[in-house]
């Protein structure tokens, strides 16, 4: 329908082409005018229907897409991430405190008390705790460093160099007095990330029911000490339980039996509040305590043998030295002495930088243990070794004899004998007892129409006796020493092998490094008839909890393929030695034993090393003793006094049991 000009309606023609189809749900939009009522025909409002229902599709999609992104956001946010944020949220009210171990203590061989813990206080800071702002940040570690008068610099690199462990407590000053740590402990309430940490510290002490003394100082190089772990040791170790505040063995026991000493530390769970400080205890797993360490070191002998050795370096002016008591019997160390030494207790809670440096300035290397680590030309101390190996072989007898008269001239070169115009006709016994060069030139390089070892032989039997390799004791710094070759020569110093060079190692000359350890365990072995034990300090360790025994087995490294015919040779002529010969100062003990002495060139400018190695009694020997003294000119002259007072002080220990180092 249309509107005419006057408002009428009236029908248009209506196209049949144009014609929708009328169903019972169409829907018709009518409209009449007011006055005549006709109906408009109305269409089917398809267009808008649809619009509509797409919109709705279309918001029901999106609403399902957002619900959806949600529940796998929370899901990724619960399941996946859910533990390291629950964690974090715990970790902002909650603490986990180390409890330390009580650590175990360290017995001699006769039960005495070596070792103690003594309650001490620490600063330390956790860095989580500290204000994230860089300016209050500096303000904390300011007044930190105000209240114990550390510099501030060494606070920050302290935190800095254990940056990665921002949860842990880093101790920034130890062993504070206790006046010093109540004072910080006041001041510390309104200060962040601080605290008072309670541990101990190893006090080296002879420890007797109602008083203590002190030490023999070389127990120092034995027991060693305790230092704070460095950056490295932490990464490796922190999986095994250590923390940023803890202390480790360093040296000597402490270091080689750290795990069996330790224990396992305990651990309190505490509520902290914004500042970091603990509320309440919420749960506490106490701590083990860690084992005992029972030692085969005797510290009557440890201070004995420390006595004479210093009286003999006092004597002759002389300033370095060690020596070494071992029992043939099983390898038990029973003293181990380097001179001059150092107090383990002057690192006890962290040594002072001038201590410190007063130690490592010291030319004669107090803190080396020359002992274990020093490796010396072994002068005529070698020879019984050489000699066993002739006898060996069967290049010699016990009855062949070579004429000493004063040297051996090979071409332009001399090599001389000790002492001038020769010792005349010697057989393998004398030459040990009077250290004969010429013999050994004989017998290790050959003259004439003899021939000797050789070098090659030489060095093997030296291996047989464990030169050149570690022997493992237990304590760590030993040394492997060195013997040479003819292609070790031509290798490093461009030179052929000389038969010269072969006399010079027969008489221990040359390049020949060995440590005292080493002699004395190469003396062990011809004194127990050829077996070479692993040196050992420990004894035995004790659980603390259950009071069970672990004892330390004696451990055989290796039998030397000597026989015992042979063997039995050479220690006759180290009985020679004392009876007769150069070592005859030890005849007048009241009990046999035999010895050898020997006199080390090592420098044109200065003094030879004296050496002296024995054991007794000769017959069922109990002790093997070992001296050195360097540049204490000769064996007989310096060396050999030592042992002799030692000795007679230890029969009296063994026999009477009396301890006095009355001379």
């Amino acid at each position: 329908m249309a509107e005419d000009t006057e408002g009428q309606f009236f029908r248009l023609p209506i196209d049949e082409s144009l014609s929708v189809p009328v169903t019972d749900d169409a829907t018709w939009i009518e409209s009449s005018h007011p006055n005549t009522g006709d109906r408009r025909f109305g269409t089917r409002n398809f267009l808008s229907e649809g619009v509509r229902k797409k919109r709705v599709s279309a918001f029901i999609i999106v609403v399902s897409i957002t619900f959806l992104f949600l529940i796998f956001r929370v899901g990724y946010l619960q399941v996946i991430h859910g533990v390291s944020y629950r964690e974090a949220a715990e970790s902002n009210r909650q603490r986990f405190l180390p409890i330390p171990s009580e650590r175990g203590l360290i017995f001699d061989n006769n039960a005495i008390q070596l070792t103690k813990n003594v309650p001490n206080f620490s600063l330390a800071l956790i860095p989580q705790d500290l204000p994230r702002n860089a300016e209050d940040r500096a303000n904390v570690i300011g007044r930190v460093a105000s209240l114990t008068g550390t510099p501030i610099e060494d606070i920050t690199k302290t935190i800095e160099r254990y940056g990665s462990y921002s949860y842990e407590s880093i101790v920034i000053q130890e062993d504070l007095d206790y006046d010093t740590a109540i004072k910080i402990y006041i001041a510390a309430a309104d200060i962040p990330g601080i605290h008072i940490q309670r541990g101990s510290k190893r006090l080296y002490v002879e420890e007797f029911p109602y008083k203590e003394t002190a030490l023999p100082q070389s127990m120092s190089h034995i027991l060693g000490y305790l230092g704070k772990l460095s950056p490295e040791e932490l990464d490796t170790l922190y999986s095994a339980g250590y923390l940023p505040s803890d202390t480790i063995g360093k040296t000597g026991i402490e270091k080689t039996y750290e795990t069996f000493l330790r224990g396992t530390y305990g651990t309190k769970r505490i509520e902290v509040d914004s500042f970091g400080k603990e509320q309440k205890v919420l749960t506490e797993e106490p701590p083990s305590p860690g084992s005992h360490v029972v030692l085969t070191i005797d510290v009557h002998i440890q201070e004995a043998l420390e006595h004479f050795l210093q009286k003999g370096l006092d004597k002759g002016g002389f300033f370095r030295a060690s020596a070494v008591a071992m029992d043939p019997r099983d390898g038990s160390i029973r003293a181990l002495v380097s001179l001059p030494s150092f107090d383990n207790n002057d690192f006890s809670g962290g040594i002072g930088n001038a201590t410190y440096q007063s130690y490592i300035s010291n030319e004669n290397k107090p803190l080396f243990n020359r002992a274990i680590s020093g490796a010396f030309p072994s002068g005529s101390s070698i020879k019984p070794a050489f000699a066993a190996a002739a006898l060996q072989e069967g290049i010699i007898t016990p009855n062949t004899t070579f004429q000493s008269t004063g040297g051996l001239a090979v071409g332009q070169w001399f090599f001389p004998d000790w002492q001038a115009g020769g010792h005349g006709i010697t057989n393998v016994r004398r030459s040990i007892a009077w250290s004969v060069n010429t013999f050994y030139y004989y017998i290790g390089g050959g003259f004439g129409d003899f021939v000797g070892l050789g070098v090659e032989k030489m060095m093997e039997y030296l291996r047989y006796f464990g030169f050149a390799q570690k022997l493992g004791i237990d304590i760590p710094g030993e040394v492997a020493g060195f013997l040479p070759s003819k292609e070790w020569k031509e290798q490093t110093k461009g030179e052929r092998w000389y038969v010269g060079d072969t006399y010079n190692v027969s008489i221990g000359q040359g390049d020949i490094l060995v440590t005292p350890l080493q002699i004395t365990s190469y003396i062990v072995t011809i004194a127990n008839g050829g077996t070479i034990f692993k040196p050992h300090v420990v004894e035995k360790t004790i659980d603390i909890a259950t009071d069970e025994e672990h004892p330390i087995q004696p451990e055989i490294i290796d039998t030397v393929p000597i026989s015992g015919e042979n063997l039995n040779t050479v220690r006759l002529g180290m009985k020679d030695c004392v009876d007769y010969g150069a070592c005859r100062r030890l005849s007048l003990l009241p009990f046999e034993s035999a010895g050898k002495t020997g006199t080390a060139q090592w420098s044109s400018s200065k003094e030879p090393h004296a050496w002296f190695t024995s054991f007794a009694p000769y017959k069922n020997p109990e002790i093997v003793v070992t001296v050195l003294i360097e540049e204490g000119i000769g064996g007989s002259e310096t060396a050999a006094p030592v042992a002799y007072e030692f000795y007679k002080w230890w029969w009296r220990y063994k026999t009477t049991g009396d301890i006095s180092l009355d001379d």
